[in-house]
């Protein structure tokens, strides 16, 4: 399963109208790749349709791609945002990590 906190689900319902998107019809795309100080880096981005491979979950309203080799990684995964003074923007928790990097934007296994 796949989280989204509420703060994060409202910051990214607003992102998409911005782009001209509906949260009821398009997806928010969760992946990984490889790259950043921890060695794995996870993706975020918007996208109107499935592709092959593609598995769709489901949580607060958001409906979630995630490609089929990015799903080990990061079932379990939530999503939350921040707009403290601490620090601004998307972060994951990822309970699967054993290292993250100070951003939140980065991992390793």
């Amino acid at each position: 399963m796949i989280f989204i906190s509420e703060k994060a689900k409202i910051k990214l319902i607003s992102l998409m109208k911005k782009e001209g998107l509906s949260h009821d019809i398009s997806f928010v795309r969760f992946g990984v790749k490889t790259g950043g100080c921890s060695g794995l880096s996870y993706e975020l981005t918007f996208d109107q349709k499935k592709q092959e491979g593609d598995k769709i979950f489901q949580h607060k309203e958001m409906k979630i791609l995630i490609d089929q080799n990015s799903i080990p990684y990061l079932e379990g995964i939530t999503l939350e945002y921040s707009d403290g003074l601490d620090g601004k923007g998307f972060y994951f928790k990822n309970p699967k990590a054993k290292h993250t990097c100070g951003c939140g934007k980065s991992f390793s296994l």
